[in-house]
């Protein structure tokens, strides 16, 4: 064995000294059936596997921990694999969103209390990458991430489906009766062909992609298609590369670092991604201890053009991305404004990882001269509305509703906006402003994915595909149209939004970056002094616990006593 000798492995102090307590642990381990050549003095390696029957995103991580245990046997290590949580981002409601703290906690403490040398993390739907770094970022072990991967492109009748995306055109084709129940039945055996996240440059494409630019993967694993042999070969590889970690001790927060966040920004941004990344982003800084903010966004986004030409925003899959040469080969693009000379856990430095990347197809990865847009792919927004902020995929939208001023129709909750959406009383114009309260952090609960409002059948019926949109909410990367979200604070805390009322004349300036609320100050002062507070969403339980130290979108909504800073000892062992 190179580099620290079994005797400095965490796990020695599990298996190795003397006494009472050591005695029984490799006791229990022949219980297990390996023999102590199998595992006494070698890197123990937890594989946390989010696998599960009702996660499709996940449902071939069984398979693939077979491969990463294979890896980490061929380099000497003992793999032990663990389940955890799975965040299914298609049954878990209200959102997994609101237990993506809950993972991150079970990560963290599990590679805390077991006698573990490194991990391999293996997630990719939308929640389940930042709560497994972000969990192991506070344990602060050596780990290598394993991206889900995407699944195979959808097809109907000759055309090429993106999952997620394609599911909202054809759905508002058939509310506006130009297909029907046919159609939408052959939809659903097109759609999601394999197992494998979104093939779209949805949220868990953006979220393995910036774990890649973060440094946690092996080189190209973020794009592999989940089905690829090639994906089993990452899986093995990955395996293999985090035994070389614990030998060096090369823990995450020597990876983690200022330089790699901004990294991860400017990819995110470049590729035009999900505006989740900007919340996930932000918590997954925090637990670092390096102090990401909405302003780092925005600054970073008028550096860097949008180079992916992927669905949403443009018009290949995750496939062809992959095929193009995948995030190598994007970064090459990129290497005036990254830092090229951090570690990731493949190399030296993160030029060194890039050298030798080539873009194989200049329509799917742009080069800089033919961006598919100037500025990166999210806008940060500021005013009265959002005195914290606000975020919008302006890729996205309709060039032409950048702009706008019109007046709100305001929903006090998805529900009612669902069962009254379509009434005529409403008289919901193409010029409306469609305003959603209650769907944050604490009011949703847990932020749901309501930001990509549907638009009024009528309006539909008439050709109308956009309009401006506004709520506290989320959307699902996968998305698009002009949708302004994560408006913070809050409408549950009293946050300017919940001061809104129907007819009030709302401003969007995505240029400027503000969005207004076009009140006098003393009307909203008189709102304010009559607003009251919604009751609290859970009287008991993890819920509880979620609604008490949940943060505002602002600031990552992890919770509070996780994301300050404090030290939390190893256990002991003996």
């Amino acid at each position: 064995m190179t580099g620290r000798s079994p005797e400095q492995l965490r796990s020695h102090q599990w298996y190795g000294t003397e006494g009472l307590r050591s005695f029984s642990h490799r006791a229990r381990t022949r219980q297990l059936g390996y023999l102590p050549e199998e595992h006494l003095g070698k890197p123990v390696i937890a594989v946390l596997n989010t696998w599960s029957d009702i996660n499709p995103c996940h449902v071939h991580l069984r398979d693939r921990a077979q491969a990463v245990k294979r890896g980490v046997w061929q380099a000497g290590g003992f793999p032990l694999e663990f389940p955890v949580s799975t965040l299914s981002e298609t049954f878990q409601k209200p959102t997994p969103m609101l237990y993506r703290n809950l993972l991150a906690m079970e990560t963290e403490e599990l590679l805390r209390s077991y006698p573990v040398d490194g991990a391999v993390l293996m997630g990719g739907c939308d929640k389940s990458t930042p709560a497994l770094l972000m969990g192991a970022a506070s344990a602060d072990l050596p780990a290598v991430f394993v991206p889900a991967g995407p699944m195979l492109p959808g097809h109907w009748r000759n055309e090429v489906l993106g999952s997620g995306t394609d599911m909202w055109k054809y759905w508002d084709d058939r509310r506006a009766g130009l297909i029907g129940d046919a159609e939408l039945a052959e939809l659903e055996n097109g759609l999601a062909r394999s197992p494998g996240t979104c093939m779209t440059m949805g949220t868990a494409s953006t979220l393995t992609a910036a774990a890649e630019a973060l440094g946690v993967t092996v080189p190209g694993a973020s794009s592999v298609p989940a089905v690829d042999s090639g994906h089993e070969r990452m899986a093995a590889a990955s395996g293999r590369r985090i035994v070389d970690l614990v030998r060096q001790d090369l823990k995450l927060s020597r990876i983690l670092t200022r330089e790699a966040y901004e990294d991860a920004v400017a990819t995110v941004l470049a590729l035009g991604g999900s505006t989740n990344a900007v919340i996930h982003l932000i918590a997954m800084a925090g637990r670092s201890g390096v102090a990401l903010t909405l302003d780092d966004f925005d600054r970073i986004a008028r550096t860097v053009p949008v180079l992916a030409n992927v669905r949403p925003g443009g018009r290949y899959l995750m496939e062809d991305f992959h095929f193009a040469g995948g995030l190598p080969a994007f970064l090459t693009r990129l290497t005036d404004v990254l830092h090229l000379d951090r570690p990731t856990v493949g190399h030296s430095t993160l030029r060194e990882q890039l050298a030798g990347a080539l873009v194989h197809n200049p329509d799917v990865i742009r080069p800089r001269d033919n961006p598919l847009a100037g500025e990166g792919g999210v806008a940060v927004l500021r005013g009265n509305l959002c005195p914290d902020g606000a975020v919008i995929k302006h890729i996205a939208a309709d060039p032409r509703l950048l702009k706008h001023t019109g007046p709100a129709v305001v929903f006090p909750d998805y529900r009612t906006m669902q069962r009254t959406i379509d009434d005529p009383a409403l008289g919901i114009t193409a010029d409306h402003v469609l305003v959603l309260q209650g769907a944050g952090p604490r009011g949703g609960p847990g932020m749901p994915e309501y930001g990509m409002l549907p638009l009024p059948g009528h309006l539909l019926r008439q050709g109308v595909r956009d309009m401006v949109r506004i709520s506290d909410a989320r959307m699902s990367g996968t998305s698009y149209g002009t949708c302004v979200l994560h408006i913070a604070p809050e409408s549950h805390i009293g946050g300017p939004l919940a001061l809104v009322r129907s007819g009030d004349p709302i401003t969007l300036d995505v240029a400027a970056r503000t969005l207004r609320l076009e009140v006098p100050d003393a009307e909203l002062a008189e709102r304010r002094a009559a607003w009251t507070p919604p009751p609290e969403r859970y009287e008991r339980g993890y819920g509880a616990l979620y609604g008490e130290q949940i943060t505002q979108a602002d600031t990552g909504c992890d919770f509070a006593f996780l994301a300050r800073p404090g030290r939390n000892p190893d256990p002991y062992a003996g």
